[in-house]
């Protein structure tokens, strides 16, 4: 038996700091209307995919930082989107600044994600929980790189949500590169991860990675698709973008590890896999199968060896 499902990256070129809402969300309507025309049914966008990069500088007037983040989703602006989304019968999955006013009054900012069926409704939001970069402007760099100026980390964790046929993940940028990242989702059975990001070509605090951004980009999501049996696609928003060049290569990765689908461009473009849900179970049965072969009290010793400070019980 196969639970296919056809999946897409909609990776994103350039956004220009100057580029309206209105203005991107055509080009995201662009790239919806080619995968309705290819049969697509999830269709996943990069990271911060409405607006510029902006943690690249340090804004200090409050009315021009929040004018990048959401305080609704949909809004005006994005309601086109949502709209003909469920008129063609396909789902998404948007990465977006949020301004979040919580039940006490509290404003936090997050580096989101929403995930929508194809029928419009929301399945889920998950806030990035790996915030890189650092909080106060850092003269020595040639760009800056503030996300922690900017964003707090999301406070609800990985969760897994039942939809599109499957047991659904997502992830945010510098989160793929944490093992624990794709474990997590893993444990709860994760068939599919979605993760967006906006990665620069050059990593000011050790520029000898430069070379090797491309491969650690797709080395830590081959390895967490692999040892955690699932599927995992990565969108980028990439290019030269406000003067800044970024990695673009946007994957579909099997849960062999093996990468099914990949953009050639740094622009906004389109690919398509027919997957197999079904398929992570030649991985999550065999190999890697947690309640068999998984000895999570082994791991608790060796860390109490070395002095770490352990989380609770599973």
């Amino acid at each position: 038996m196969s639970r296919n499902l056809k999946l897409g990256a909609a990776q994103l070129g350039p956004i220009a700091r100057e580029d309206t809402r209105k203005d991107v969300v055509e080009r995201l309507l662009n790239l919806l209307a080619e995968a309705g025309d290819r049969g697509v049914e999830l269709l996943v966008y990069p990271e911060l995919a409405l607006t510029t990069f902006f943690p690249r500088w340090y804004l200090e007037d409050e009315e021009e930082m929040l004018s990048f983040f959401e305080k609704e989703m949909p809004s005006d602006d994005t309601q086109p989107l949502f709209d003909e989304a469920a008129r063609l019968g396909i789902g998404f999955c948007l990465g977006y600044a949020e301004l979040h006013t919580d039940s006490d009054g509290v404003t936090h900012r997050y580096n989101t994600q929403m995930l929508v069926e194809r029928d419009g409704s929301v399945v889920a939001k998950f806030r990035k929980v790996h915030i890189p970069g650092h909080a106060e402007v850092q003269g020595w760099r040639p760009f800056q790189h503030l996300e922690r100026y900017y964003f707090e980390p999301g406070p609800d964790g990985f969760g897994v949500w039942r939809a599109f046929g499957g047991i659904m993940g997502m992830a945010i940028c510098n989160d793929r590169r944490w093992s624990e990242t794709y474990r997590v989702m893993g444990l709860q059975g994760v068939e599919l991860i979605m993760i967006g990001y906006n990665t620069p070509s050059f990593y000011a605090p050790d520029p000898q990675q430069n070379a090797l951004q491309n491969f650690h980009n797709h080395v830590v999501m081959q390895a967490g698709a692999y040892q955690n049996g699932c599927w995992v696609v990565g969108v980028a928003k990439g290019g030269i973008e406000e003067g800044i060049d970024h990695i673009a290569q946007s994957v579909i990765i099997a849960p062999s590890g093996q990468i099914v689908a990949q953009t050639i461009t740094t622009g906004d473009e389109l690919v398509v896999a027919n997957i197999d849900l079904d398929f992570c179970s030649f991985y999550k049965d065999t190999v890697f199968k947690f309640d068999l072969y998984r000895v999570p009290e082994h791991y608790r010793l060796i860390s109490q060896t070395r002095g770490v400070i352990l989380p609770p019980e599973e």
